[in-house]
């Protein structure tokens, strides 16, 4: 590691965070992980990174800190509980919540984090799995400039993009729109699949058809992949700002509904569209 590099910390080493370390580390990073899951932890000392026993004692030996955990809880429960990163993290130091959560959380979390001396930057990333491997994740920046450069040095090392939204809060506005739309568009394809199964046709030949007219979408390029794992949870964040704001949002509040259902179609029995089984 060079002088001028951030000590980083990654705090959720589970499935994104680990390709995270890699590249971290493979840029010449120090890197300190934790996570509640003792194999991933063996999994991110495998790859060349420190560990610590808990966010105040990783805290202790980083400047910049990556959250990768589930929930808007969780975020709070590692910074700000007691024996969380505010406690022990220096003055001048960063937290990166890349998690995906409600842009109140993260703008009350840059609030108290400013009365320690510590930036926040909002840093929620897309894309997936495949490419957090390649290190082509796609990062939505919220932030002052001057905490959004050190991000840029840091994330630069596993994301091919990065664009800057705005202040603190818009990053997690930008990655809320964008899974809107992602569900949006994996509720269509549930039902334009059940409806084109009907009629005898031939799903993944009529996928690359309207791969290449405007049926085409990111969804239906990527609809193996897709679990609808976490779409409750991205459409609650949905509707919190749609309650907040007073906007009356229908086709939200059906996707909403639609997708606790659609997780378990699309373990079960989703419509044949890549030609494989589920």
């Amino acid at each position: 590691m060079t002088r001028n590099k951030e000590r980083v910390g990654i705090v959720g080493a589970g499935r994104m965070g680990q390709p995270m370390v890699k590249h971290l580390v493979r840029h010449g990073y120090a890197v300190t992980a934790f996570d509640i899951s003792a194999d991933n932890l063996a999994k991110t000392r495998e790859l060349g990174a420190a560990t610590a026993a808990g966010p105040a004692e990783l805290g202790a030996n980083v400047d910049f800190v990556i959250l990768g955990v589930g929930y808007d809880a969780e975020v709070n429960q590692v910074t700000q509980s007691p024996g969380g990163l505010l406690e022990t993290l220096p003055r001048g130091a960063v937290v990166a919540v890349s998690s995906t959560v409600a842009p109140d959380t993260v703008k009350a979390l840059a609030a108290r984090a400013a009365e320690r001396g510590v930036g926040v930057l909002d840093a929620p990333i897309c894309r997936g799995r495949w490419f957090a491997d390649e290190g082509k994740l796609l990062a939505l920046f919220g932030g002052s400039a001057e905490v959004v450069e050190r991000g840029r040095k840091v994330y630069g090392t596993f994301c091919s993009d990065m664009v800057h939204l705005g202040e603190v809060g818009h990053g997690q506005v930008a990655k809320a729109m964008n899974n809107l739309l992602l569900w949006i568009n994996s509720i269509g394809l549930i039902e334009a699949g059940r409806i084109a199964e009907s009629t005898g046709i031939d799903l993944p030949s009529l996928r690359e058809a309207l791969m290449m007219s405007s049926g085409k979408s990111q969804a239906l390029e990527d609809w193996e992949q897709t679990s609808f794992t976490w779409a409750l949870k991205d459409m609650q964040i949905v509707s919190m700002m749609a309650d907040a704001a007073g906007l009356s949002l229908p086709v939200t509040g059906a996707v909403r509904e639609l997708v606790k259902d659609a997780r378990r179609v699309k373990a079960t029995n989703p419509p044949g569209w890549s030609g494989k089984p589920a």
